[in-house]
């Protein structure tokens, strides 16, 4: 069964990273909760899409040069007046629930990773029990690589297209093959039954992100990937269980 994974919470339907989209993704029928993951000047790991706070919270300014107190006073547009959670707390939201984790971990506002931030996401994921249930992703391959070095977790590569374009098909299996990468996830209009055919050939996973309207959530159910992350996760969850149905009958 192709797994959903409810990307930052279910932006589209609460807000982006919201505790309520968390929280209502908890109970969902689904298989997985995707967020993105920044570090404060003060050492704590916070969940937020952006490096910064500009675009989706009344404040402004770099997450890894504000405090946890900086960077939790402010108020996530469409959140119903909700703020920023640490990973310990999103960790306390899931851990009675049968949703897995899939963490994104982002690079800072110079596009480049955070020095030794791996390791501490590691060790925060381990210290609250939820490591067994994380799925690793990042866009960068040097994440990945750093990621391989302190866990044997399952890591996934985010191909976007200017990089699948570039590389091509079988450039950008290469790379993955070549860095131990057992998975790769496309946007989903890239994805198509010949790149998905030739990544198993070549042993890998295969899932796709950015599913968000109907008509791209049924593409990525019936091309049968691993997984696809959505905006609209209780709307995925309908169409898998309609298309389910209508399988059966």
């Amino acid at each position: 069964m192709t797994r959903i994974a409810s990307h930052r919470g279910g932006t589209l339907e609460f807000g982006d990273s919201t505790p309520a989209g968390f929280k209502a993704t908890a109970q969902m029928a689904l298989e997985e909760v995707e967020f993105d993951l920044h570090p404060t000047a003060d050492g704590a790991i916070m969940v937020h899409h952006d490096a910064t706070l500009d675009r989706t919270t009344d404040r402004t300014g770099a997450i890894c040069e504000m405090s946890e107190a900086e960077v939790r006073a402010a108020t996530i547009d469409y959140g119903a007046g909700s703020h920023p959670l640490s990973l310990q707390e999103l960790c306390a939201i899931y851990r009675g629930s049968s949703v897995d984790f899939r963490c994104e971990i982002k690079p800072g506002p110079d596009r480049r990773p955070y020095a030794d931030f791996v390791p501490k996401v590691v060790a925060v994921l381990a210290a609250e029990g939820m490591l067994a249930r994380t799925v690793f992703s990042s866009f960068l391959i040097e994440t990945l690589d750093e990621l391989a070095k302190v866990t044997d977790r399952p890591r996934l590569w985010l191909v976007s297209p200017p990089v699948l374009q570039q590389l091509g098909s079988a450039g950008t299996l290469e790379v993955a093959k070549a860095h131990g990468i057992p998975e790769i996830g496309v946007q989903i209009d890239c994805a198509d039954e010949v790149l998905m055919a030739a990544a198993k050939t070549a042993g890998l996973q295969f899932g796709c992100w950015a599913a968000h309207s109907a008509e791209q959530i049924e593409k990525a159910l019936r091309l049968g990937v691993k997984v696809f992350t959505t905006d609209r996760p209780s709307l995925a969850v309908e169409i898998r269980k309609g298309m389910q149905q209508e399988r059966r009958s």
